[in-house]
């Protein structure tokens, strides 16, 4: 599987560059009131930099929720790798426009490069990890979809460190810190061609079993892929068909609501659990706890050395634990410590020491956040469907993901107006929901085949396995044989059936 980590280039800078942007707000205003009195002759009001400042910060989510939805007619057209190779031009564009913004300007391209850039996300967030699921051995499959968590929590740590005084964190450079985002798109353009498309999407939506032979050969360094090939083609003979079904399809097929249900609930509380409350808080915290302003953003890589050690140590163990201990776990620890940090921080003025525990149920939740809910819901959505449904259920779970992100942006400062510290009560209250929902009705997939994780949601989703596997397609009135045969005839023949719904 070497260079099969290659792609998360975009996962790593996209986070980076976006946290980092945050952090250079004062920056970026002072860069719209000196653009705006240049062209107007006069300063423009707080009321109107605040609408422009959430402008720029809100659109980035509309971005991915557009990329999430056009992620799917683009994999079935192009596939998983190129999907990912023309991406760059998406990050690069933004790369272009927000680092120019500054020498032209013009607040304007900063925030056309913010939507392009949210796009990019929105895109490669659905393609990476369905593109890495599909090329993963079952035995690592966890560990191989935790490296988009990872190269993110890298991400995360790459901008904080660029973002020092020393580096790029001046008034004069912080254009160089969206500039960045170039590198790593040019290095995955370079990289990404020379790595073989999904032999999955080969073998099964292409027909085309010799290029899959070939790229199986290349993923798992062996000669003979016979029984990788057969592993594959079972699975089509089960589900009769290999005809990609459109999203309204999907919502429609009995046999999979249990899984739909699954990728929407993890995918809400992964945005709406209370991380992006602790990186406001975080700065706040570190200043109260005695840390002298200039010190903060040293401190505070702290942070994404938590998250990063964090998110490392969940692939290691994620197919020793499985996914349902690692995400209920997470949740579960989150609780606690939002628990403890609101007490902590309504408190804290009459204890001296107390500071420093809200520093530590900061990293603590960010460590929790990571061994699970950080990096699993990608991994889950690659799971819990087959070749024909995939597209469409990342394309589900890629537009709760960011609707879910842009609530948060939205509705965050009046919580924390209203509730203060006790805003984190209700981060805990959708923990809570989520690692028991999970508990209910989560099966463990370690170590399963695509068919027997559908198998084990049948009896939840009240179907036998056979009515799950009819469901797949519904309203096709040909027998399993005539299915088969005509599905295994295309295969050998090398014929290639589009399959665009």
């Amino acid at each position: 599987m070497a260079g099969a980590a290659e792609p998360e280039a975009h996962s790593l800078v996209q986070r980076g560059a976006e946290r980092v942007g945050r952090a250079r707000r004062g920056y970026i205003k002072k860069f719209y009131n000196e653009t705006w009195e240049r062209r107007y002759g006069f300063s423009v009001d707080e009321g109107t930099l605040t609408l422009l400042w959430s402008i720029t910060v809100s659109i980035f989510a509309i971005g991915g929720l557009v990329g999430a939805i056009i992620v799917t007619p683009i994999v079935k057209f192009f596939g998983r790798k190129c999907t990912l190779v023309l991406n760059n031009v998406f990050a690069v564009a933004a790369a272009l426009l927000m680092s120019l913004s500054l020498l032209a300007g013009s607040f304007e391209m900063l925030i056309l490069g913010r939507i392009i850039m949210g796009v990019d996300a929105g895109i490669s967030l659905s393609a990476l990890p369905m593109y890495l699921s599909e090329i993963s051995p079952k035995e690592i499959r966890g560990s191989l979809g935790q490296v988009t968590a990872i190269f993110i929590c890298i991400g995360v740590f790459t901008g904080q460190v660029l973002g020092l005084p020393e580096i790029f964190g001046q008034e004069s450079r912080w254009p160089f810190l969206f500039g960045a985002i170039i590198v790593p798109s040019l290095i995955q353009a370079v990289i990404l061609p020379f790595l073989p498309e999904s032999p999955r999407f080969l073998l099964l939506e292409k027909h085309n079993r010799s290029k899959a032979e070939k790229a199986f050969r290349r993923f798992l360094g062996k000669d003979d892929v016979s029984h990788e090939i057969e592993e594959v083609l079972a699975e089509s003979r089960v589900q009769r068909n290999t005809k990609l079904v459109s999203v309204v399809e999907l919502l429609r097929t009995r046999a999979v609501r249990w899984q739909i249900a699954t990728v929407i609930v993890t995918m809400g509380c992964y945005q709406l659990c209370g991380l992006n409350a602790i990186w406001y808080y975080t700065n706040n915290i570190f200043s109260e706890s005695g840390i002298d302003r200039e010190t903060i953003p040293y401190v505070t890589l702290s942070t994404g050395a938590v998250e990063t050690l964090a998110a490392v140590f969940a692939g290691l163990v994620i197919e020793r634990l499985g996914r349902r201990p690692l995400l209920i776990g997470g949740f579960g620890l989150m609780i606690i410590f939002f628990a403890v940090l609101t007490v902590s921080l309504t408190l804290q003025s009459t204890v001296h020491w107390l500071p420093y525990l809200s520093i530590f149920c900061i990293l603590a939740i960010i460590a929790s956040f990571c061994i699970g809910p950080g990096g699993i819901p990608f991994v889950l959505t690659g799971e819990l469907f087959q070749q024909s449904q995939r597209p469409a259920a990342f394309m589900i779970a890629g537009t709760v993901n960011w609707l879910s992100n842009f609530a948060v942006g939205l509705l965050f400062p009046f919580i924390q107006a209203g509730l203060q510290t006790y805003c984190f009560l209700v981060f805990a209250g959708i923990c809570f929901a989520g690692a028991s929902y999970l508990f209910f009705v989560l099966p463990e997939t370690k170590n399963k085949t695509f068919h027997e994780i559908s198998q084990a949601f049948a009896k939840r989703n009240k179907v036998t396995i056979e009515m799950q596997e009819m469901n797949h397609y519904p309203g096709e009135g040909k027998s399993r044989e005539e299915q088969e045969s005509n599905f295994t005839s295309s295969v050998d023949n090398g014929e290639t059936k589009k399959g665009i719904v």
